[in-house]
């Protein structure tokens, strides 16, 4: 199980964390400082894509109607699926008490109703096979469930009891305050650098902005939440007005009447939704994680304005899934780093913030954001191979810029997305997804309009995309390592020292590997700071 997951109501259930909590004014949380290291005499990198960074406006999100129901009738499927989705997330968290929405959530989901303890809840629907989940995340935050209809109406009942009439024991409340802090300083911190180096990432390109803190909090946050601050919180920010119904399976009337009437008990309206500053970009930094690690994982990205409804979406997705799909093997990226190299696991690009749907290779749905980052990723590598592999991703997405793909790897890549893209929608829960989704963005049949997308495109068109929206030199990164200084002073030198393989490579491989290292990394050598990972995520 991931170390952001948590377990949730039933056999399947599961919680990730999001952090959230409402202010009608947040104060963004800052992020820990480093003292920069010192700068170097030689000149920053710079990239020919390079232009004066331009703040991310925060254009806002559709905003669909109160309870505004989203039904996907299929009388033929005896499981009923249901998506209640809140835009309530870490992005309401206030000051001091951040993961505040996170825990809320989970003791809404985990810790019983007024007629059933924790433990009895869990022994309700065991014997149904049903499942109940909460999924918070920056802007929203998503309990679902699944129940075969023969066990509909009891079902319903917890489903919504969870929501109007929770039980709010104090031992529950302290018990997964205790399971979050646990989250923060061991799972994170200790047991998954990747994500710990993508959480860092985060905090560094929205530093005093409120998505900048974890999803599930800070140490500090979290331990000044009380059982009254959840309470009061749940009044605040689960509300009708936030509040989209998704449905699916055998839906008649009678369910939608039923759901929609028992939740019309939930308060009217609540806090103000936050406003969301802009994002002045600031490329060029690098934050280093300290911590004990027999490795070391690199992440880098930019935010961006491009999301989901502007006509380069489809096209930079496309140029990026080519680059590297998530755990996909096809991938630029995969196939340089990982199978000619051997450096590491696997090596990924994403055009839009990625989350993993526990137990696929897919992205989450419900997890729209109002401003969004390119990023890549690198899975941890030895910590020898750490620059030379940093060099690479930039390497590699820089020469799609530059040269674009063949029309062999455009045709290969439009073939694989043309039915890979099947099973984004395999589920109707994630059908569901993505149809609530459509209703934030504005983009109806999102899955169709981007395979007819797909159908339509040129590699011209596409590298037109790339071009305009696609920029190396914008780009900021996140290590997690174990000798932090002589990672800094890798990424320092202007001559990075060269790879070592253990078994004979191809002369031609070899000299690219030379290209690689000479290849700079927009990076300032002025802007590189170094944390304790024990201290990251602290307040």
């Amino acid at each position: 199980m991931s170390p952001f997951t948590r377990a949730s109501l039933a056999l399947t259930a599961t919680l990730w964390f999001g952090g959230c909590a409402s202010t009608p004014q947040p104060t963004p949380t800052p992020e820990p400082q480093a003292t920069p290291a010192p700068a170097p005499t030689t000149a920053p990198a710079s990239s020919p894509t390079a232009q004066a960074p331009v703040a991310v406006p925060a254009v806002p999100l559709k905003q669909p109607a109160p309870m505004e129901l989203v039904i996907q009738t299929n009388p033929q499927n005896p499981i009923v699926s249901f998506r209640l989705v809140f835009r309530a997330g870490s992005i309401d968290d206030p000051k001091g008490k951040e993961g505040l929405t996170a825990l809320t959530a989970t003791l809404l989901a985990e810790g019983g109703t007024r007629e059933l303890t924790s433990a009895q809840l869990l022994e309700a629907l065991f014997p149904m096979a049903a499942e109940l989940q909460v999924l918070p995340d920056k802007e929203f935050t998503t309990f679902s469930g699944r129940v075969h209809k023969d066990f509909l109406p009891r079902f319903l009942k917890i489903f919504t009891d969870v929501l109007l009439e929770p039980r709010y024991e104090k031992s529950e409340f302290e018990r997964l305050r205790t399971d979050a802090l646990n989250t923060v300083r061991n799972q994170l911190r200790n047991e998954n650098d990747e994500r710990l180096g993508q959480v860092a990432l985060d905090a560094l390109l929205y530093r005093g902005h409120p998505y900048a803190h974890f999803v599930g909090g800070t140490v500090k946050g979290l331990e000044s939440l009380t059982l009254e601050d959840v309470k009061a919180h749940a009044r605040r920010i689960f509300t009708q007005d936030r509040l989209v119904i998704g449905l699916a399976g055998p839906v008649d009337e009678a369910l939608k009447q039923s759901l929609t009437s028992r939740l019309s008990a939930l308060p009217a309206t609540g806090a103000p939704r936050v406003e969301l500053p802009p994002v002045q970009p600031m490329p060029g930094r690098a934050v280093v994680l300290q911590k004990p690690t027999s490795s070391t994982a690199v992440s880098m990205g930019y935010v961006t304005p491009l999301r989901r409804g502007d006509p380069d979406f489809f096209p930079v997705a496309f140029a990026l899934s080519y680059l590297g799909e998530h755990r996909q093997s096809h991938g630029v990226l995969f196939q340089e780093l990982r199978e000619k190299r051997g450096l590491n696991y696997g090596n990924y690009a994403y055009a839009e913030h990625f989350a993993e749907q526990p137990g696929t290779t897919f992205n989450r749905t419900n997890i729209a954001r109002t401003q969004q980052d390119i990023t890549l990723w690198v899975r941890p590598v030895v910590p020898t191979h750490a620059v030379f592999a940093t060099h690479g991703a930039v390497y590699y997405l820089d020469r799609l810029v530059r040269q674009g793909m063949s029309r062999d790897a455009f045709e290969q890549s439009r073939g694989f997305l043309l039915s890979y893209t099947r099973l984004w929608e395999q589920t109707d829960q994630r059908r569901l997804g993505y149809a609530i989704d459509s209703r934030f963005y504005g983009t109806p049949d999102f899955l169709e309009q981007y395979r007819k997308a797909l159908t339509d495109m040129t590699p011209e068109a596409v590298q037109e995309a790339v071009r305009r929206r696609l920029s190396p030199s914008a780009l900021s990164f996140a290590f997690v390592t174990q000798d932090a200084p002589a990672l800094v002073s890798a990424l320092k030198s202007p001559t990075p020292a060269p790879i070592t393989y253990a078994s004979p490579k191809q002369p031609e491989l070899l000299a690219e590997d030379k290209a690689i290292l000479l290849h700079p990394l927009p990076l300032r050598t002025d802007a590189i700071e170094v944390l304790s990972a024990s201290d990251f995520m602290e307040q």
